[in-house]
């Protein structure tokens, strides 16, 4: 038995980014594949050139396009969960699954399609759990503007720690954190 693993099944061993796309934007266009896929490339001004070089610096990018042709162009049956998580140029294609014809797409069903994954982020999302928006909890930092004199850190309340600040020069403690220059203070 050999230990090597076959990727002859998969439509895109020994396909180029190049003849993918190709083969996509004859077929959909490049408007579909911006609807489905929502990746800019596609939307501003779109040619296999341009797409081709955005696609190699972009992983995600890249195994999106390539999921896509497997899964609506290829037509193949949905992975199974171990193989979803692998890039789909790594993925094993069972031998009894052979490419069929083109899924038929339109703008309609692209909409629909992002409707429902909006709903599934929402409903996974931890900030949703908790009923606020993502970062709003998120202590800020100084900003990149010049600052004056009177400007401070916020913390998590929102509160400025110039105001919180209640100091004792005797003891070097601010609200029960100790100081260390408040002896130099003195």
């Amino acid at each position: 038995m050999s230990d090597e693993i076959n990727y002859h099944n998969n439509p895109l061993h020994g396909l180029s980014l190049k003849n993918l796309l190709i083969e996509l934007v004859d077929h959909y266009g490049f408007k579909i594949l911006f609807a489905y896929l929502n990746i800019n490339c596609f939307k501003t001004n779109p040619s296999i050139e341009s797409s081709i070089k955005f696609l190699k610096k972009t992983d995600w990018a890249r195994e999106k396009v390539e999921a896509f042709y497997l899964y609506k162009f290829k037509n193949l049956p949905s992975p199974s969960s171990e193989q979803f998580s692998i890039p789909p140029r790594d993925r094993i294609v069972p031998d009894g699954h052979t490419p069929r014809e083109p899924a038929e797409l339109s703008f309609e069903d692209a909409e629909q399609q992002r409707e429902k994954q909006a709903k599934k982020v929402a409903a996974y999302s931890p900030a949703s759990a908790s009923g606020k928006k993502f970062g709003q909890n998120r202590a800020r930092g100084p900003s990149n503007k010049a600052s004056g004199a009177g400007s401070s850190y916020r913390d998590r309340d929102g509160q400025r720690d110039r105001d919180r600040k209640t100091s004792d020069s005797a003891s070097g403690q601010t609200e029960g954190r100790i100081d260390p220059w408040a002896n130099a203070r003195k």
